[in-house]
């Protein structure tokens, strides 16, 4: 044999070390030199490493923390993100949807540190916003960020829902936004198409035909264009920011299905200064005024739609008073 024992000591040995642990890689070679490894035998002078038996090789202890790691990092690939909020009003573009009354919101994205991500949003509505069923929007988005330059692009897609409501109020709408910081500021530049779909079609072209049940147009299918530039400050070494919004909508000028047109009266202008307060981490407390430049005039044709139960313009300049939880 190739392994020979100097004593019956070595023999005991050699038993113990098939059952203790893994040797280091250099117990071979101290062995091989005529040294006695504290784990095992001596192993006679000479003998190569490929004429060690296998259960005495090295074997490559296993590196926990760079296991763990590891582990971290394959689940950070994957984040999942989300907010709650209580407002005041729910405006969207400028207008009301909640008859201007508070809504409840909520929602949560999945993202993939490639840059896609997918999630729902949705609130309640009420008004103008409202088609029977569960009185509700429901949001699902998809999309890829990605660096461009000093800033980012995303683009993706919308599918606005209202579940349980009437016909033909469903529709898509694609969008890309830029992002990126200037000096102190945070601006986002935002294009947002929705193509020619029933649901915005000037179906109605009144708010009394719409009252009525008597299409105008049926199966009129129209687009819609919103441009918008947001820009948040945020004041050093305080939990505060300022954020201004501007956007402009371009679309038909009635009803559409059931008034779900997204831009109700064609082209116009809306609008909003705020602030932020952020107490906590993931707590926000906002305030924003909100106004758009749809005069009594030319929102008249669309009544009794487009006004609040009692009457009031649901797009007329309004305090937006919100809170929000986020994770």
């Amino acid at each position: 044999m190739l392994i020979r024992f100097a004593s019956a000591a070595s023999a005991v040995a050699l038993l113990a070390g098939l059952a203790a642990p893994a040797y280091a890689a250099e117990t071979v070679d101290e062995a091989a030199a005529g040294s006695i490894s504290p784990a095992g035998p001596a192993i006679e002078t000479g003998a190569s490493e490929s004429e060690v038996p296998a259960t005495l090789r090295a074997i490559a202890p296993v590196d926990l923390a760079v296991a763990s790691r590891a582990e971290d990092e394959a689940e950070s690939e994957i984040t999942i993100s989300g907010s709650a909020t209580l407002t005041s009003d729910y405006r969207f573009r400028g207008v009301s949807q909640s008859d201007e009354g508070m809504a409840i919101q909520g929602g949560f994205t999945i993202s993939h540190s490639s840059g896609a991500y997918i999630g729902t949003w949705a609130s309640n509505l009420a008004g103008w916003g409202t088609f029977g069923g569960a009185n509700m929007e429901l949001d699902i988005f998809a999309g890829f960020a990605f660096p461009v330059g000093e800033g980012t692009l995303d683009i993706g897609g919308t599918w606005f829902m209202y579940p349980s409501g009437a016909d033909e109020t469903d529709f898509v709408e694609f969008y890309a936004k830029l992002s990126g910081d200037v000096g102190p500021l945070s601006l986002t530049g935002t294009v947002a198409y929705a193509p020619q779909q029933q649901a915005l079609g000037r179906v109605f072209f009144t708010g009394a035909a719409a009252a009525a049940g008597t299409p105008n147009d049926p199966g009129d299918k129209e687009d819609n264009l919103y441009l918008a530039a947001d820009a948040v400050y945020g004041i050093p070494d305080t939990p505060f920011s300022l954020k201004a919004h501007i956007g402009y909508s371009d679309g038909n000028r009635g009803l559409g299905p059931n008034g779900t047109s997204i831009a109700p009266t064609g082209t116009y202008f809306d609008w909003s200064l705020g602030a932020d307060l952020s107490p906590i981490e993931g707590l926000t407390l906002s305030v924003a005024y909100v106004d758009t430049d749809i005069s009594r005039a030319e929102s008249a044709y669309l009544l009794p739609n487009f006004a609040t139960l009692a009457g009031n313009e649901i797009a007329d300049a309004t305090v937006v008073v919100s809170v929000t939880a986020s994770f």
